[in-house]
């Protein structure tokens, strides 16, 4: 393939994708792009402590260095050019920083557009606690969940049109004229679609993933109460899928205490909780929830949430998967305040790149990391935002990288 500015690494093999799985060389080439904000300080922190990990794994990472926001419109003239994206495509898995999303106006959510061109369907986001990193909760070692949020519909499709604009006066119109539907000319308006395809796909997905991870239960998490032939209809297809395609393997909850006594007995059980609720449920009954589904938005708020339960932003890995073809980047944001400070905890990255290397198939390389991570953490070693709450010895981001790389070579 060819590309305009940028240039693959010589050495190096390509992943492959055949008959629905990943063939991973022991020396991929793996795009990546440090994106905007605090992008420049995690992504490199990042890459040194999964260099040394891929080492010990006897594996070696080839990285193509791409161009995404800020940068790449300095180079371009477009936040998100050609090249980027046909790197992606080329070589199948890729390692991003942080992109900046303007609030209102401005250009559209890069993230967004990312998942949408390459239809990276399926946001994985793993919510699992840290030892020695400080909770609001009184029992993080509880919390071990997996989201899978639908990537590609909901409000995140963005199709909409601004107040007083020809598009929101046509559909307004349209829907008072057609359908008897009355909605204030000094709206904006949003469509909110929801289908059985994109549905039935994540939550293949969630219970697939269940399976090979020895995982309990998959909860389908929704406000079907309100929004009936959306939301609601994500419940009944996310179920009609668990019957069909794995009813061998799955029991419904009603099922579990009205055929089975309360005991799955090795069978996946199928709930669904509505969305409000679901955020009490894991609080409060925190290790009753394994693997979660659930549409777009509610996924969004969802994960940050139960993030906080085990440390905030900072620590929380997260990907983008479709068919053969994965992103990795961490759940928070790209923080230009903090830009080029030396100063933000790369855990969230470092943990984003163990996520990626469990998606290579790597599993062993990627428990290193953690463990690497979780044994800096509670030797004292830390950044600002764990500092200010727990003391200890104080370090900047590359200073934390480069003790994890330490703890990894001591493992």
């Amino acid at each position: 393939m060819e590309y305009e500015k940028v240039k693959p690494p010589e050495q190096g093999e390509k992943i492959e994708y055949e008959d629905g799985k990943l063939k991973v060389p022991d020396n991929p080439i793996i795009p990546y792009f440090e994106g905007d904000g605090i992008g420049k300080d995690v992504v490199p922190a990042a890459i040194m402590v999964l260099d040394e990990a891929a080492k010990l794994y006897g594996k070696e990472i080839s990285w193509f260095k791409v161009y995404a926001g800020e940068d790449a419109y300095r180079l371009y003239g477009k936040y998100l050019p050609d090249d980027t994206i046909n790197a992606i495509r080329e070589f199948r898995v890729a390692l991003k920083g942080p992109l900046t999303t303007p609030v209102g106006g401005g250009f559209r959510s890069l993230n967004v557009t990312i998942r949408q061109m390459l239809d990276l369907y399926a946001n994985v986001r793993p919510i699992y606690y840290l030892n020695g990193v400080p909770s609001p909760i009184r029992h993080p070692e509880k919390v071990d969940m997996v989201i899978f949020r639908e990537n590609t519909e909901d409000v995140y499709s963005g199709v909409e049109w601004p107040r007083g604009s020809e598009g929101a006066l046509k559909v307004i119109k349209f829907l008072a004229d057609e359908l008897g539907v009355n909605i204030r000319e000094d709206s904006g308006i949003g469509i909110k679609p929801i289908s059985e395809f994109a549905t039935k796909r994540l939550v293949r997905m969630a219970i697939q993933y269940a399976i090979d991870n020895n995982r309990e239960s998959v909860t389908l998490v929704h406000k079907g109460n309100i929004m009936k032939y959306t939301e609601g209809a994500f419940r009944d297809w996310g179920y009609e899928v668990a019957r069909e395609e794995f009813g061998d393997v799955t029991i419904t909850e009603t099922e579990l205490w009205e055929n089975y006594g309360g005991e799955a007995k090795g069978k996946i059980v199928i709930k669904d909780r509505i969305a409000d609720n679901m955020f009490q449920q894991i609080l409060t009954r925190t290790d009753e929830y394994d693997v979660l589904a659930m549409p777009n938005l509610n996924g969004d708020y969802m994960s940050d949430a139960a993030a906080a339960m085990v440390g905030g932003l900072g620590i929380a890995p997260g990907s983008n998967i479709g068919d053969g073809i994965g992103v990795f980047e961490p759940i928070h944001g790209s923080a230009p305040k903090y830009a080029g400070q030396n100063k933000v905890n790369p855990t969230a990255e470092i943990l984003t790149g163990a996520l990626m290397f469990e998606y290579l198939g790597w599993k062993e390389a990627s428990e290193m990391i953690k463990k690497a991570v979780e044994k800096t953490i509670q030797s004292g070693i830390v950044t600002y935002d764990i500092h200010r709450h727990i003391g200890g010895n104080l370090v900047g981001t590359r200073e934390f990288a480069a003790e994890v790389v330490k703890n990894l070579q001591n493992l």
